[in-house]
């Protein structure tokens, strides 16, 4: 059982005028959206704390960090032995 199809380039109910204005349209509606993204994650990216507290300090000090000693929000992550600065 076969049948036969039949091909017909669609017809475009809309006049190509019309679609190069619609195209522009959504060109124009895609760069302010892409420019408004990009100002709000800057925004945000300077306004956002950061999670991490980093410190190091590099001579020993009585009853303070080894030397070297590198924190992250205050727990002990590495030593770095004769670092002085970082």
């Amino acid at each position: 059982m076969s049948k036969s199809l039949s091909w017909a380039p669609a017809a475009r109910p809309l006049s190509a005028a019309l679609l190069h204005l619609v195209a522009g349209a959504l060109r124009a509606a895609s760069e302010l959206l892409a420019r408004l993204a990009v100002r709000l994650a800057a925004e945000r990216a300077v306004a956002a704390p950061s999670p991490y507290v980093v410190e190091f300090h590099a001579f020993h000090r009585e009853g303070g960090a080894p030397e070297g000693a590198i924190y992250v929000n205050g727990e002990l992550v590495g030593l770095l032995p004769g670092v002085k600065r970082l």
